[in-house]
Order: structure tokens, then sequence, then C-alpha cells
């Protein structure tokens, strides 16, 4: 069992308590398959056979994921673990508290001193300012991610190792990242690609453990498409809570494909702001302190007032975009003769790879 002993997730699933402190786990319990509501660790079984499973699923033939929240068996998927709907707490500045005790009492709990995968943002900055470890931003030379991480390790008093991306870099680690996750399409590699060098780096340092700040933008309302529901196309809900959910419920699918990755590196993530008790304080948010007006994910940086005001209030790009590693992806493919007016040339240059 990942993630937690069988004993925990026997009561977790017995009570049916989501939240309960487990903080995620995977694996067979009493004969079944088991994941977390969050799918916070992969979990993949035998298409045609659920009694053959791993964590890796280049073990498998054919490797069927365990859905979150699910118990899996011979007669198929129970799900038996769903995320809470509470209300909006109505105080703000008790919302605002619960989510700083939340986060800073995750982190905290962080046991000895990981590498922390850092761009200088206020996630990575929270894991920065209160775990010792070296910090670790990867790009290519002149991004955004770079200079931002620069600037925010100074302002913290840190060194920063910085872990230059060169074009070789894309063309000899995408294979492995492609046969590591099981995907293909180019914003899943790209993303997983910016992951999967910084860690190597770290692996390479003699590190086994990355810290990262997955899950803060899901759970906080970090997205674009969040901020403009119900108006923007790329996402279903009214609302900008609603959306807020909408978003969070595609991290199995996200965190699946990033895990593998950092594994793949020699390194195993610590995600301290995926911990259940951030989670529950994320939920009770009110619209207004998940977006308001321009800013987005108001409560996380009312929440982290222990960092300075330049990194907690700075907007952060995407990693894949941050790092540049996109568009140096795109001219490598072009590059490769896989020109824009191509149908799907990002994909056409990733098979030619794989």
């Amino acid at each position: 069992m990942n993630g937690a002993d069988p004993e925990t997730v026997r009561r977790v699933i017995g009570a049916r308590e989501p939240l309960s402190g487990a903080d995620g786990f995977a694996g067979e319990l009493d004969g079944r398959l088991v994941r977390d509501v969050l799918g916070r660790y992969p979990l993949f079984s035998e298409a045609e056979d659920p009694g053959v499973w791993s964590a890796d699923p280049t073990d498998l033939a054919a490797p069927d994921p365990v859905p979150a929240g699910c118990v899996r068996t011979a007669r198929g998927d129970d799900r038996v673990l769903s995320l809470p709907s509470p209300d909006p707490i109505g105080d703000d500045r008790r919302a605002v508290s619960d989510v700083r005790d939340a986060v800073t009492g995750a982190v905290d709990a962080v046991a000895g001193a990981p590498p922390i995968a850092f761009s200088g943002g206020v996630d990575s900055s929270i894991l920065a300012a209160r775990l010792e470890g070296p910090l670790y931003v990867g790009g290519f030379p002149d991004s955004h991610d770079i200079e931002a991480a620069r600037t925010a390790a100074d302002r913290l008093g840190r060194d920063l190792r910085v872990v230059e991306f060169a074009h070789d870099d894309i063309e000899r680690a995408v294979p492995t990242v492609v046969e590591a996750t099981g995907r293909s399409n180019p914003m899943d590699v790209q993303i997983a690609l910016s992951l999967y060098l910084v860690a190597e780096a770290a692996a390479a340092d003699g590190h086994d453990r990355l810290a990262v700040g997955q899950g803060a933008d899901e759970l906080f309302g970090g997205y674009a498409k969040v901020q403009k529901a119900p108006d923007d196309p790329r996402v279903d809900a009214e609302t900008v809570r609603g959306a807020t959910r909408e978003v969070i419920g595609t991290l199995p699918g996200q965190l699946e494909r990033d895990v593998l990755a950092l594994r793949a590196a020699g390194v195993e993530p610590v995600a301290p702001l995926l911990a259940d008790r951030v989670v529950a304080a994320s939920l009770s948010l009110s619209e207004a302190l998940l977006v308001d007006g321009d800013e987005r994910k108001v409560a996380l940086r009312r929440a982290a007032d222990f960092l300075p005001e330049e990194i907690r209030t700075r907007e952060k790009k995407a990693l894949q975009y941050g790092s540049l590693l996109s568009r140096e992806f795109d001219r490598l493919a072009r590059q490769a003769g896989f020109k824009h007016r191509m149908d799907d040339h990002l994909g056409r240059y990733i098979e030619s790879l794989v």
C-alpha cells in the first residue's frame, strides 16, 4: 500500500471519510484495489484481469487506471469516496485563517529537507519559506521562471540551483517520459518534460525526493478559466466555485502523469499542498476568496502573509510556458520538418522521437 498503512485505509473506506488525514493512498487491501479520492498515488490493473496490478503502468500489458475514490474488484469499480461539498464559510477572516493553519501545518509536517521545485511563484515560495531543502528551477536561458526564481530566492535569502534546459534534453527525454506516463499528447508531454528535467537534476545530486507545489492552482482558483466562469468555454460550470470544483476533478489524471514522470527521473514527489487538511480548507472558500476581480488564489495569497508581498502577489505562467519549454519544443518540431500547417504537428514530432 502506497501512502498509508492498511489499517488507516481500511478505516477511511469503511467510514467513507475522504479527507480524514490519510493524505493519499493506493494499493491492494483485503483482495481489492483502492485509490484515494484525489488519486494522489497512481494505480493500475490489467484491463482484463484486475487481480494483476501495479503502481507502474509499464509493468502491465494493458494498464487500466483505477479511478480515484474507487474500489476495484473482479466485478468492476465501486465509488466509495467523494469529495464533500460544504457551504462556504461566511467569515472571510476565519476562512483565511483556516487555510493558513492547514497550509503551514501540512508543509511543516514534511520530514527532512527534500529539495524543492521552485519557480518563484506563491506556491513554491510557501514551500521554500518553511522547508530547508535546496531550491531547483528549470528552464531555457532567459526564461520567465528562471528570472522569477532568482529574484524570489534572493528575497527569501536562499541559494538557487538553476537547471538550464537544452534542445538535446528534449529529444533524449521525450521517449522516457512517453513510456513512463503512457501519454504522447503534446500538452502532457511538455508538462511532464519540465518536471522530469528538474527532477533528473535533483536525483543526479543525490536526492530521492522532490517537494512540489502541485494542487494549489486547482484547489484555490488559480486558473484563468475559473476566473472567467461561466463565460470561458473551457469550463461547464456557471460559477467560480463550480468551476473550481470542476478543475479539482482533473487532479487525478494530472497527478498520475506528474508522479510517473518524477518517479522516472528517480525521485518521489512530496506534495504538502495536496494534504487532506489543505483540500478541506479550500472546499469551504467563498467565491470572493477564490477570485476577486483580476486576482486569483485570493485566500492562499492572504494566508501566505509570511512571504514578501512581491512574491505573494506575483502571477506566474504555466510550467511549460514559464520555462520556455513549449516554445522550444515547437521550434524543434519545425526544424525537424513538422510545420504548423500540418495537422497535429507536435504530436507527429513526438511520434518521430519514440
